[in-house]
């Protein structure tokens, strides 16, 4: 990783995700955070080109659940409890759920 992870960096990242750190917690979480990407960076050069795609820990004599299709819920029940909720897909937000803003 070329540069460190720097306190601005985790302060940063925290107002993003609206948490409220102490001086103390940024400076515990700014190395931990710092470690943990550059482990991720280090996975990045693993080569995997002759891994198989459908390889999993059970090994080939595990059984897999068959996918199977099922009916789901209704539209008008999943958006009862749903703030703004409608199900209407003609309105402007008919058939969504409203959710908070996150990013700027």
């Amino acid at each position: 990783m070329p540069d460190r992870l720097t306190r601005a960096d985790v302060e940063r990242i925290a107002a993003l995700a609206h948490l409220d750190l102490t001086p103390e917690e940024v400076d515990l979480f700014t190395p931990q955070l710092a470690d943990i990407l550059e482990y991720a960076e280090r996975l990045q050069g693993v080569d995997v080109s002759g891994a198989d795609e459908s390889w999993h820990p059970g090994g080939a004599d595990c059984p897999r659940r068959p996918d199977s299709v099922r009916p789901s819920l209704a539209r008008d029940q999943t958006l009862a409890n749903a703030p703004d909720g409608v199900a209407d897909r003609t309105s402007e937000t008919g058939g969504f759920f409203r959710v908070p803003r996150v990013l700027g």
